[in-house]
């Protein structure tokens, strides 16, 4: 995790040496993000891509108001999950033409609202449709609309996969040009598709495979549609590494295979915005989630580092968000930064489950009472995709330093 300094054995955030910012926050546990490195990553991400290519952030993957305040600015557009999304990108400033609205459940209520905002809305089902219609003519505006296409592949070796087979989300490949149909005779302002295969994936060669496919079948389905392709989303799936033995991507791939992708696309969808959709790519390595040790217990020969912080907080962490066989995130001791590990130890937090392990028999340095424990890989579902209010605990501080 060299993407943080260290200066006397000290964690350094945004600059900041991790005791003066606990004190700074006031408690702990809190979540702090570096906007530096946000800043840095964004500029990362486009230099190795081709010009033409748009960055929209996703902003599920971690939507605190003040750290989408700072990435709007950073990228091309904003993407959406609810309408309480919708108006934390609105209030960052961000161009309602620069958002856009996926999710497989959408609300009458939130339909509506995002065609009185002027959004771009990805239509996951022919309800939807209906509803927006509606709206439409109600507003006297026409719906912004764009098709997720849940498509015939998957994206291989992803962390979790968002298309093939059957899925809620999107509409199957094969009942797109019925939409696309309806669409034109309801009078729609149709833009274009929306295709996500897959997340958290780590081979270029699978990324580029999806990609590939999802342009190709965007080309197909955009004989069947009312009106020219202003925007093809080809979805995110760049994945970053949690665990021993992962690398960090490789882009150089990805971009060339892009730039191919911008080329054809020049003569095949003239005029046609290529974006893609990223949140945890953008966000996770920016972010650590820090909790203080309070209390150290040794259970028949094994040593326990109890925090006030947990799973509560920190669902994805303690593995019981997605993981299938548990594996520790990478944590240390923030405030013993480059001391020798002294023993395999297990960090645990104050709930009465044994599922509220954060680390689980790790090797750490010698810790204190008061220590400050840091799970780095934090700044993407974070606070936000975790329990807070199980058994009544505190909530978690964020802060962007």
């Amino acid at each position: 995790m060299d993407q943080f300094a260290v200066r006397d054995g000290e964690l350094l955030v945004g600059g900041i040496p991790l005791r003066r910012l606990a004190a700074r926050v006031g408690s702990t546990p809190f979540y702090a993000y570096d906007r530096t490195l946000l800043s840095a990553r964004v500029a990362q991400l486009r230099s190795a891509l081709p010009t033409g290519i748009e960055l929209h952030y996703a902003m599920k993957a971690n939507p605190m108001p003040a750290l989408v305040g700072h990435m709007a600015p950073l990228v091309d557009g904003i993407d959406v999950a609810s309408a309480g999304e919708l108006k934390i990108a609105l209030d960052a400033g961000t161009d309602p033409g620069c958002i856009s609205f996926a999710g497989p459940g959408k609300r009458d209520a939130e339909l509506r609202q995002a065609v009185a905002a002027g959004i771009l809305i990805n239509v996951e089902s022919f309800r939807e449709l209906a509803v927006l219609a509606e709206a439409s003519q109600a507003l006297g505006v026409p719906a912004r609309v764009a098709v997720r296409v849940n498509p015939d592949f998957e994206l291989k070796s992803s962390g979790m996969k968002m298309g093939g087979g059957p899925k809620p989300f999107g509409v199957d490949a094969e009942q797109v040009p019925a939409l696309l149909q309806a669409i034109g005779r309801a009078e729609l302002a149709f833009e274009g598709f929306h295709l996500f295969a897959g997340s958290q994936n780590l081979k270029a060669e699978a990324i580029v495979e999806a990609q590939q496919k999802s342009f190709a079948l965007a080309l197909r389905l955009a004989e069947h549609a009312p009106g020219p392709v202003r925007t093809l989303n080809l979805g995110g799936g760049l994945g970053i590494p949690y665990f021993p033995g992962e690398q960090r991507l490789d882009l150089a791939p990805i971009g060339a295979a892009l730039g191919d992708i911008v080329a054809e696309a020049a003569t095949a969808l003239p005029g046609a915005a290529i974006v893609l959709e990223l949140g945890r790519y953008l966000v996770g390595e920016a972010g650590i989630y820090v909790c203080r040790i309070t209390d150290i217990k040794v259970s028949r020969g094994h040593t326990y580092l109890v925090t006030d912080g947990g799973l509560h907080h920190h669902l994805s962490a303690s593995g019981n968000f997605g993981q299938v066989l548990r594996k520790n995130y990478p944590v240390t001791i923030g405030t013993r930064m480059g001391e020798p590990a002294a023993e395999a130890v297990s960090v645990v937090g104050p709930l009465c489950t044994p599922l509220d392990l954060i680390a689980e028999r790790m090797a750490l340095p010698q810790a204190a009472e008061g220590d400050l424990v840091v799970v780095f890989q934090s700044g993407a579902y974070g606070a936000s995709a975790s329990p807070q209010a199980f058994l009544g605990h505190p909530g978690v501080a964020e802060v962007l330093v």
